[in-house]
């Protein structure tokens, strides 16, 4: 830049800055593409007498790269204006400048201006109106473009393909490079981060491991971006030494490295190599701090999930809803009643866009700690539910006494179209039980699979077991067990031995516990029921 500047300083002296044809097209070109010296390059081009294409290329091109796309925009209208004749390099710059923008009714323009002097034929025009309309989300548009270009490069399909999965468009992706391996044309590394992340995300393994054995086949160069598009592969189906393997050979890492790792680890249940990670991080983001939070709630480690979550606050990371949701979840799993509120109280103050998520996972810990009032206000205060709402509310409900409000909740969960699930079910079974509603709770029995058309399942039938029992109906709990179409399991003999010995039936006890002894004989207690059953009967 000091050999620039002094032949700047030359090219004034001599006078020759005012011709386009001296050596300032060097000197114009070197601030234009230098960004802090692009004010400087608007300067010199000012005072220049008749700029060529060249110098206006230099302009837009200067501008589409900067902070001021939109100044490219407006360069290549004063260049028309002027009668400028135009060249192949004009238009891919202004369309990069529109495509930064998402301004795509000028990239149109600039797309007409293109199709009039038949500049359509050069593929990295043609490249860069892919881009355009790709970006912008217009596929159609990108794909009709893509269609009519006389020969296409790896840029031509990177582009689409790039477009396609940036807008969800996952399969026409993999359709678009199984076209592109048909034409012969080799896929690079960023081919392969889109289509390794589309299998990934669809679900589609065995098309996933096509595609890594393409990159290994092919020698596709695995920098850090595609790297971490194979880890998050390999952490998504619990491949851990395939991710390490991955994770060690690359030469470049960055921080979504290292957080793929944590995620892959954490997953895998492996919180010893995740916290390794992340205590080895010299600097963390959201996605750290809620990959080894989210790890340690879901693997029960709910203590050590708070106390991350204090660390966090103290590095002054604000939590999003996916941290908020685990960290809710261990409040409700340990009754830290006094952290849930604090959370709920930062969510309200911090104006926390909170999702349907965070909303069941606070009616959740409310309802766990025992502030049912609480949780019913938080689910009423929801302006969108889901079934799980629903659910979640019934159960607590049940849980802390309030039956009849259960009831009324899922009667309303009814009346507002929501279609009741197994668990469900469960929590409203509950609720009859606790309350010896015994016809009611036979009825919701009998219309799982009668009106809802689900199949019950033993924690079901166990709970209509518990009802009967608790109401001392034992012999019907009875003949209910021996009818069920499945085996049941020691859980529902031992609710019944338990029913015996509070109402007194020892004929029943007897049978219940030689079931016992056949499914779970080294359990104790069941002898000791027996023994005091008889022992209550005398």
């Amino acid at each position: 830049m000091e050999a620039i500047k002094k032949l700047h300083s030359h090219l004034i002296v001599t006078g020759l800055y005012k011709h386009s044809s001296s050596p300032i097209s060097r000197v114009l070109i070197s601030y234009a593409l230098s960004p802090p010296y692009l004010t400087h390059a608007r300067r010199v081009f000012e005072q220049v007498q008749e700029p060529n294409a060249f110098l206006w290329n230099t302009m837009i091109r200067g501008f589409a790269q900067s902070e001021a796309p939109d100044d490219a925009i407006l360069f290549y209208n004063l260049m028309r204006a002027q009668g400028v004749p135009q060249d192949h390099m004009s238009f891919p710059f202004a369309l990069k400048a529109c495509a930064r923008i998402s301004a795509v009714r000028e990239g149109s323009r600039v797309h007409a201006h293109c199709l009039k002097l038949g500049f359509l034929s050069d593929v990295f025009v043609s490249n860069s109106l892919v881009h355009l309309y790709s970006v912008c989300g217009d596929i159609s548009r990108a794909s009709l473009v893509f269609e009519e270009m006389p020969a296409r490069d790896l840029v031509s399909w990177n582009s689409l393909i790039c477009g396609c999965s940036q807008h969800g468009r996952l399969r026409d992706a993999l359709r678009l490079f199984e076209a592109m391996r048909a034409e012969g044309i080799k896929a690079d590394k960023v081919t392969m981060v889109k289509v390794v992340s589309a299998c990934t995300h669809l679900g589609e393994w065995d098309l996933a491991e096509s595609m890594v054995n393409y990159v290994e086949e092919n020698s596709v160069e695995v920098d850090v971006y595609l790297g971490n598009t194979l880890i998050d592969y390999y952490g998504r189906r619990g491949l851990v030494n395939s991710a390490e393997r991955i994770f060690k050979a690359m030469r470049e890492q960055n921080m979504m490295t290292l957080n793929a790792m944590i995620t892959t680890y954490a997953k895998a249940g492996d919180l010893v190599s995740a916290r390794r990670i992340f205590d080895s991080m010299p600097e963390r983001d959201l996605i750290s701090w809620g990959s080894i939070i989210t790890g340690c709630s879901q693997a029960n480690h709910f203590s050590e999930a708070l106390a991350l979550f204090q660390q966090m606050q103290e590095a002054n990371v604000q939590p999003d809803e996916i941290v908020l949701v685990s960290v809710l979840s261990a409040c409700a799993h340990l009754g830290a009643l006094n952290i849930g509120k604090w959370i709920h109280n930062y969510i309200r103050k911090k104006k926390v866009r909170t999702d349907i998520y965070v909303g069941n996972s606070l009616i959740d810990m409310y309802s766990k700690c025992g502030c049912i009032m609480d949780a019913f206000e938080v689910f009423m205060e929801m302006k969108e539910k889901d079934t799980l709402s629903w659910n979640v509310i019934v159960f607590g409900l049940a849980a802390n006494g309030y039956v009849n409000s259960a009831l009324e909740v899922f009667t309303d969960m009814l009346r507002e179209g929501f279609q009741p699930d197994d668990v469900t079910f469960l929590g409203v079974l509950i609720a009859c039980a606790n309350s010896g509603l015994v016809d009611e709770g036979l009825k919701y029995f009998a219309s799982m699979k009668e009106v809802y058309g689900l199949e019950p399942q033993m924690k079901h039938y166990g709970c209509v077991v518990d009802l009967l029992s608790r109401s001392g109906e034992l012999d019907k709990a009875y003949n209910f067990i021996r009818e069920m179409p499945m085996t049941p399991h020691s859980i529902i003999w031992r609710t019944l031995l338990r029913a015996c010995h509070t109402h007194g039936n020892v004929d029943l006890a007897e049978i219940a516990t030689e079931k016992l002894n056949e499914l779970d004989p080294s359990n104790s207690g069941n002898h000791i029921l027996l023994s005091n059953t008889y022992a209550g009967a005398k």
